[in-house]
Protein backbone atom coordinates (compact mmCIF):
# COMPACT_ATOMS: atom_id res chain seq x y z
CA UNK A 1 0.00 0.00 0.00
CA UNK A 2 1.51 3.28 -1.12
CA UNK A 3 1.32 6.30 1.16
CA UNK A 4 -0.25 9.43 -0.24
CA UNK A 5 1.82 12.60 0.12
CA UNK A 6 0.40 15.58 1.97
CA UNK A 7 -0.64 18.53 -0.20
CA UNK A 8 -1.44 22.07 0.82
CA UNK A 9 -2.71 25.15 -1.02
CA UNK A 10 -1.48 28.58 -0.02
CA UNK A 11 -0.32 32.04 -1.03
CA UNK A 12 3.30 32.95 -1.78
CA UNK A 13 4.43 35.65 0.67
CA UNK A 14 8.15 35.73 -0.18
CA UNK A 15 10.23 34.86 -3.24
CA UNK A 16 13.51 36.54 -2.29
CA UNK A 17 15.49 33.30 -2.01
CA UNK A 18 16.90 31.43 -5.01
CA UNK A 19 14.59 28.53 -6.00
CA UNK A 20 12.72 28.81 -2.69
CA UNK A 21 9.39 30.43 -1.84
CA UNK A 22 7.62 30.91 1.48
CA UNK A 23 3.98 29.80 1.30
CA UNK A 24 1.35 30.89 3.83
CA UNK A 25 -1.31 28.22 4.39
CA UNK A 26 -4.50 29.15 6.26
CA UNK A 27 -6.81 26.63 7.91
CA UNK A 28 -9.91 26.94 10.04
CA UNK A 29 -9.78 25.03 13.33
CA UNK A 30 -12.48 24.72 15.98
CA UNK A 31 -11.24 25.65 19.47
CA UNK A 32 -11.50 22.55 21.70
CA UNK A 33 -12.96 24.34 24.72
CA UNK A 34 -14.79 27.40 23.37
CA UNK A 35 -15.97 25.84 20.08
CA UNK A 36 -15.24 29.04 18.15
CA UNK A 37 -13.73 28.65 14.69
CA UNK A 38 -10.22 30.12 14.73
CA UNK A 39 -8.05 30.95 11.71
CA UNK A 40 -4.71 29.13 11.96
CA UNK A 41 -1.79 30.07 9.68
CA UNK A 42 1.39 28.15 8.91
CA UNK A 43 4.40 29.11 6.81
CA UNK A 44 6.18 26.51 4.69
CA UNK A 45 9.37 26.89 2.67
CA UNK A 46 8.92 25.18 -0.68
CA UNK A 47 11.29 24.37 -3.54
CA UNK A 48 10.49 26.23 -6.78
CA UNK A 49 12.82 24.76 -9.41
CA UNK A 50 11.95 27.21 -12.20
CA UNK A 51 11.81 30.36 -10.01
CA UNK A 52 8.37 30.93 -11.56
CA UNK A 53 6.41 31.92 -8.44
CA UNK A 54 5.93 35.56 -7.49
CA UNK A 55 4.52 37.17 -4.34
CA UNK A 56 0.72 36.89 -4.28
CA UNK A 57 0.45 33.73 -6.40
CA UNK A 58 -1.72 30.88 -5.12
CA UNK A 59 0.21 27.60 -5.35
CA UNK A 60 -0.19 23.91 -4.51
CA UNK A 61 2.71 22.34 -2.60
CA UNK A 62 3.44 18.68 -1.85
CA UNK A 63 5.52 17.13 0.90
CA UNK A 64 8.88 15.71 -0.18
CA UNK A 65 12.16 14.49 1.26
CA UNK A 66 14.20 17.08 3.21
CA UNK A 67 15.91 19.38 0.71
CA UNK A 68 17.57 21.58 3.35
CA UNK A 69 17.29 22.34 7.06
CA UNK A 70 13.81 23.90 6.78
CA UNK A 71 12.67 23.00 3.24
CA UNK A 72 10.54 19.83 3.03
CA UNK A 73 7.95 20.91 0.44
CA UNK A 74 7.96 21.35 -3.34
CA UNK A 75 5.76 23.54 -5.58
CA UNK A 76 3.62 21.33 -7.82
CA UNK A 77 1.58 23.94 -9.68
CA UNK A 78 0.68 27.61 -9.75
CA UNK A 79 -3.10 27.74 -9.38
CA UNK A 80 -3.55 31.46 -10.00
CA UNK A 81 -1.32 34.43 -10.61
CA UNK A 82 -1.58 37.75 -8.80
CA UNK A 83 -3.19 40.37 -10.98
CA UNK A 84 -0.81 43.24 -11.65
CA UNK A 85 -2.17 46.49 -13.01
CA UNK A 86 -0.28 47.72 -16.04
CA UNK A 87 0.41 51.42 -15.68
CA UNK A 88 1.97 53.62 -18.33
CA UNK A 89 4.53 56.21 -17.16
CA UNK A 90 2.26 58.99 -18.50
CA UNK A 91 -0.62 57.78 -16.28
CA UNK A 92 1.35 58.41 -13.08
CA UNK A 93 1.77 62.16 -13.65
Amino acid sequence: MKEKRKTRTGKVISDKMDRTVVVLVESLVRHPLYKKVVRHTSKFKAHDEANGCKVGDVVRIVETRPLSKEKHWRVVEIISRKEVAEVEPADII
